[in-house]
């Protein structure tokens, strides 16, 4: 990391010289009026404001608890150890990410002076912009969406290990010195970069949970879904089971557990989102346009297409055309 930037974030807070000279708790004034212990944006966001950081605190158990937004932390230096929602244990290493929803439940083992930490506090629609930036019609889209804003079927948070991802690294320092100094237009400088952020994380589905058991099968969903993205054509399941080297009928079962879908609606549902795609952004015909995605038979395109999209491939062309999608 930069090392003007660690540095700045290696400085001992109020609030932890006070742990040091003998607090023993935290204190909870400082984060909640809660009794729960949900963590208020409100004390930690100024008014107006979509995203702020505060290095972790350090020195002290941090007790579980909840946010009313989506924190990201940003491991600088060191490690830190979390529970996540009372049975998942996570170490984050220097490099790592890890997003938490509003429903995950968290606590934070002590860190040493060395082990430095960045939180984001961030409101959910800060992510208007960013999740904009990736194509709607999308997987991956989607399953960011559910996971950081809704109370997913898969899971409550993400955790990458970044650490030898370059552009991963400089947009996530770009945003940090972009909030340290509290430049003019910072929401919509960050926004944009968050935005950059997801699209280069969608690349590395093998960073998502690569090491914890207890969220293999998240790793291997997000795995299935890109390759879905870039296989939607002639993809299928007994290909991506062998990449992942997993049995098809287990793979199978977790996309119907974890997405509510088997293999083939994921696929179908790709590929109308690709045809919907070309028929708004570019003059291809129709027939070609069920050629790319990998259909050979028109009735069943568009039967499928109307009964996704409600109307037929030229109607959708035109509404696209007249700005009424």
């Amino acid at each position: 990391m930069n090392a003007e930037l660690l540095e700045h974030l290696q400085n001992i807070t109020e609030e932890e010289q006070a742990i040091l000279d003998g607090q023993k708790d935290i204190r909870r004034e400082l984060y909640t009026s809660d009794d729960n212990f949900i963590i208020n944006s409100g004390k930690l966001l100024e008014k107006g404001r979509l995203i702020e950081i505060r290095p972790h605190t350090r020195f002290i158990h941090f007790p579980k608890h909840r946010h009313n937004y989506v924190e990201m932390v940003y491991m600088c230096s060191g490690r830190t150890t979390h529970i996540i929602n009372d049975t998942e244990r996570i170490t984050l290493e220097e490099g790592d990410l890890l997003f938490l929803n509003q429903y995950a439940t968290q606590e934070i083992l002590p860190a040493s002076e060395t082990d430095i930490a960045v939180n984001f506090i961030i409101l959910p629609e800060f992510f208007d912009r960013a999740f904009s930036m990736i194509e709607k019609d999308n997987l991956l889209h989607d399953f960011l969406v559910s996971t950081l804003s809704q109370d997913s079927l898969l899971s409550s948070y993400l955790h990458f290990q970044a650490k030898d991802i370059l552009p991963v690294q400089n947009l996530i320092e770009n945003m940090i010195w972009t909030l340290i100094h509290k430049k003019t237009g910072t929401n919509t400088i960050n926004q944009t970069t968050m935005g950059l952020l997801f699209m280069n994380l969608s690349s590395f589905a093998d960073t998502i949970n690569r090491n914890n058991p207890n969220q293999y099968e998240q790793y291997l969903v997000f795995s299935v879904l890109k390759y879905i993205e870039t296989h939607y054509k002639n993809g299928t399941l007994t290909e991506i089971s062998a990449e992942l080297r997993q049995p098809a009928y287990y793979v199978s079962r977790l996309l119907k557990k974890h997405m509510d879908s088997n293999f083939k609606d994921l696929l179908q549902q790709r590929k109308l989102q690709q045809a919907a795609w070309l028929l708004s952004e570019t003059p291809l015909s129709v027939e070609a346009v069920m050629s790319n995605i990998g259909y050979d038979n028109s009735s069943y395109f568009y039967r499928k297409f109307r009964a996704k999209y409600g109307c037929s491939p030229k109607n959708y062309r035109n509404r696209a055309k007249n700005n009424l999608l």
